[in-house]
């Protein structure tokens, strides 16, 4: 049996899988988000404890021969010598550090440091996250021996090893090229008396042993990659120019690249892979299921009614076209931009809910499609998410895409742990049994073509839209 803990935002799992890459369980715990004024944190300790309750549920009658970690990356989590907490963690979530991007932005450090690293800020990135610490709560920053991320704090209480990996110290101090911290962007951020709260890099994956909650003495744990990283593995996404869409709460559209080129719009960001010479250019839209959500609460639509809908409009949907971004924070990808608002138009009396609700779809698949046109997308593409489940708005895509969509096995987090820890323990896996696809979904012509004329507009009306929300940014300055 071999243990993948991937270690989410609201929902902590752990799963067993066979030799063969089979599902044979799946323990999972719900952990809290405390949201409130743009902040969001999380309790550190019962997070772990999380990760103790369904470790030891998977693991009461068998034994792991390893375990592989991952969760979400970014934001902060501030912990002392024995990764015990200092404060509660940051989200990737949270929002407070917004004036230090905004600033950043304005006086240039944030491109530098893109030019440098290759990622972006947003509020929830460790940079301006600990920038605001330092300046509003320095005495938790003097408190603390590590500003980690969230895997990285689970496997130091594992094994007792401080350390992170190359994907989570990617963003954003990592040289993408050397794989070592980039001490002029940290410098740049005025972080450098900080320094020290920056683990040292695991390269390629953090490893030690551990015996918690019921582990055989001496069993082997990875830590990382993180999730975004992870779930490319664990879909077999590997190869240069392939690429991942992750249809979830926010569109995560990664594409492996084997040269960099840090020129252009910053935008997005370049994560290290395990192995050397190999980076997913990442474009994680803000765009997503959760903009979905809020259309189908407003209109009274259920989840399960959602399919029949868009069959009850056509491709077009009547003329209703919907600019998806409901997010407060704006848009990080493909382009930045903190006062992006969603748009409605082509309404009239004679618009349906159906036409609402596949206009929805069909504008959060035309942003996946910029996103993953952004990244580099040449070769196959992956799926997995949330948004999987519902078979119709899956061939939306692969029409929209113009691409057959590979849809990934089952845990893929979990899976893409497993596999890291795999390669790092020179333990040998069929990695193709592991990643093989469990359907592929095919794009109709007729309607691929009907939708490239589609994109060409919604590209159009970004662009429209972009100037008039950087004048509105002009104006209130």
């Amino acid at each position: 049996m071999f243990v993948g803990i991937d270690v989410g935002t609201s929902v902590v799992k752990a799963s067993a899988f066979d030799e063969d890459g089979a599902v044979t369980a799946v323990v999972s715990e719900p952990t809290r988000l405390d949201v409130r004024d743009g902040r969001v944190e999380q309790d550190v300790d019962e997070v772990y404890d999380a990760v103790g309750t369904v470790l030891g549920t998977l693991t009461a009658d068998a034994a792991p021969a390893f375990v592989g970690l991952t969760g979400q990356g970014d934001g902060v989590w501030l912990v002392d010598e024995h990764a015990r907490p200092v404060r509660r963690a940051l989200s990737w979530m949270d929002g407070r550090a917004v004036d230090v991007v905004a600033e950043w932005t304005a006086d240039g450090v944030a491109e530098k440091v893109f030019r440098r690293t290759g990622n972006t800020m947003f509020p929830g990135c460790p940079a301006p996250a600990l920038a605001w610490l330092d300046r509003h709560e320095p005495e938790a920053l003097d408190a603390a021996a590590t500003a980690g991320y969230c895997k990285d704090v689970v496997f130091q209480r594992f094994t007792g090893i401080r350390a992170t990996d190359v994907s989570d110290a990617s963003v954003p101090f990592l040289d993408p090229r050397t794989r070592t911290y980039d001490e002029g962007a940290i410098a740049a951020c005025g972080l450098t008396h900080r320094r020290d709260l920056l683990a040292p890099i695991g390269d390629p994956l953090p490893a030690g042993e551990s015996a918690a909650f019921g582990l055989r003495p001496g069993t082997p744990v990875a830590g990382g990659p993180f999730d975004l990283p992870a779930c490319a593995i664990g879909a077999g996404v590997t190869e240069r120019g392939d690429g991942l869409l992750i249809i979830g709460t926010t569109l995560a559209c990664q594409v492996v690249i084997d040269t960099l080129d840090l020129s252009g719009e910053p935008t997005g960001f370049h994560l290290a892979l395990p192995s050397p010479g190999r980076w997913l250019r990442a474009m994680p839209a803000m765009v997503g299921t959760a903009a979905l959500d809020w259309v189908l609460t407003t209109t009274g639509v259920r989840h399960d009614e959602v399919s029949d809908l868009l069959g009850q409009s056509p491709p077009g949907a009547r003329g209703v076209g919907v600019l998806p971004y409901f997010a407060p924070s704006g848009e990080r990808a493909p382009f930045v931009e903190p006062r992006a608002r969603a748009e409605l138009s082509g309404i009239s009396l004679e618009t349906t809910r159906a036409d609402l609700v596949r206009a929805t779809c069909e504008g959060i698949a035309y942003a996946a499609r910029h996103c993953l046109e952004a990244a580099g997308l040449t070769g196959e593409l992956a799926v997995c998410g949330g948004g999987t489940k519902s078979d119709a708005w899956l061939r939306l895509f692969a029409d929209v895409l113009g691409r057959p969509l590979r849809i990934a096995g089952g845990e893929v987090g979990a899976r893409g742990a497993v596999l890291a820890a795999a390669d790092r323990f020179g333990v040998g896996l069929d990695v193709a049994a592991w990643t093989r696809p469990e359907g592929v979904r095919e794009p109709d012509s007729g309607r691929s073509a009907f939708y490239a004329e589609g994109y060409a507009a919604y590209l159009e009306r970004v662009s429209d839209a972009r100037e008039r929300w950087q004048n509105a940014a002009g104006s209130a300055a």
